[in-house]
Parts: structure tokens; C-alpha cells; sequence
């Protein structure tokens, strides 16, 4: 069967990385540092994939302009403190391998910063397996499209020829404004209710269900 997406570009947190109940234990424990009101899971959910800045400024909206050093160096402290002991999500290492194998240019657009993303690629192993990465302290937060954009350029893929997996609304709104096609998985930051407001060639419910659509699809 002919390939039908040259590049497979990846959220991290929550896409291939079982990280979104860290993230948000992270921002609440950070606000509770400041003194500043605790978002509840949903709010803190809702904020994963931004770049930083921006998930606390919606996350924690009483936080003050001068306290976002302080409350990024929180967060960070209490994010660092066991983010080596996150888990991928089941058969995702097989599932970047195999895409790899086959010839599919692999690629990661994330909210992380471009020191969170680089330890993360070194301690789960994956970093061999992706041409390109982008990440929000290089670019526009999401959705705006400058991440697709940037990949697309660097590896020489058309916009019909890439697609961008995803957990959050963050992302299919970023390939919609870069003219993609999206690939949204329900088991990450953001309900599948929620997900479904937005295009995506389909809703992937479990890990395993990934690899198995992107063999028959990709």
C-alpha cells in the first residue's frame, strides 16, 4: 500500500508519554506555593500542551505578571522531581521504531521547553527516531501553526502529506491552521467529548489502537 503521510509529526505529554496526571499535580502544587487559588483537574488539563507561560496564565489567572518566574521555577521543581519515572504509553517504542522502519519521517511539536523535550527524548530512548522537533520556547505557543510549519519546511513535506497526532483540541487546532491532516487519541489531557468538536480523521480510544490505525491508514 502506498504511504499516504510522508511525515508523522507527535504531541509529546499525553500523545506518547503517560504524563498528563504529572502536569497537573505539578501546576497545583505550584500554586499552592504562591498562596494562589488550586485550578482543578479540568482547568489544569485543559491548559497541557500550551507552552508554559501561557498554560499558567489560563491555569492560574490570579497569578500575578511579576510572580511567573517564581511560579515556572515551582512548577518545574515539582514536574523534574519524578518525570524520569513517567511511563510511554503501552507499545508506543515499538510503534516509533516501526514507523521509522518503514520510511515515515517522524517529528515532535510540543508545549514542552526545548530542555524538557531533549532530557525526555534522552531518557525514554526515542530521540534516535525523530528528523525534527519543535517546541514552544522556539515558536508561537499552539494552535498557532509555526511548529507545523517550521517541520514541513526543514524536511521538505507538503501539508497533504503530513499528519499531526494529538490528545488535546490545542493540537487539531494547530494542524487545521496549517492545513493538515490530525489524528486525535482520547487518552491523553483532554475528553474525547471535547476532542470531537474539532476535524480529525479519527478518535483513537486506546495506546494500542494507535500503531495498528497508523499500519492500515498512514
Amino acid at each position: 500500500m502506498a504511504e499516504r503521510f510522508d511525515l508523522i509529526v507527535f504531541d509529546w505529554d499525553g500523545t506518547l508519554l503517560d504524563s498528563a496526571a504529572a502536569i497537573v499535580l505539578a501546576i497545583q502544587a505550584a500554586s499552592r506555593d504562591l498562596g494562589l487559588p488550586v485550578p482543578t483537574d479540568e482547568r489544569a488539563r485543559h491548559v497541557i500542551g500550551l507552552g508554559l507561560v501561557d498554560a499558567l496564565s489560563h491555569a492560574v489567572p490570579e497569578l500575578a505578571q511579576a510572580d511567573y518566574p517564581r511560579m515556572v521555577e515551582r512548577y518545574r521543581h515539582h514536574y523534574l522531581s519524578s518525570d524520569h519515572e513517567l511511563n510511554l504509553f503501552a507499545g508506543t517504542e515499538a510503534m516509533i521504531a516501526t514507523l521509522a522502519a518503514r520510511g515515515h519521517m517522524l517529528g515532535v511539536a510540543t508545549g514542552k521547553s526545548r530542555q524538557g523535550l531533549d532530557r525526555a527524548l534522552s531518557y525514554t530512548g526515542l530521540g534516535r527516531h525523530f528528523l525534527a522537533t519543535r517546541c514552544a520556547d522556539e515558536c508561537f505557543s499552539k494552535p498557532h501553526p509555526q511548529m507545523l510549519h517550521e517541520l514541513m519546511d526543514e524536511l521538505g513535506t507538503p501539508p497533504e502529506r503530513t499528519l499531526m497526532i494529538g490528545d488535546t483540541t490545542h493540537d487539531l487546532q494547530m494542524a487545521e491552521a496549517a492545513g493538515v491532516a490530525a489524528l486525535a487519541v482520547t487518552f491523553g489531557a483532554h475528553p474525547e467529548a471535547v476532542l470531537r468538536q474539532h476535524t480529525a480523521l479519527a478518535y483513537i480510544d486506546e495506546p494500542e489502537e494507535l500503531s495498528a490505525w497508523l499500519y492500515r491508514n498512514a
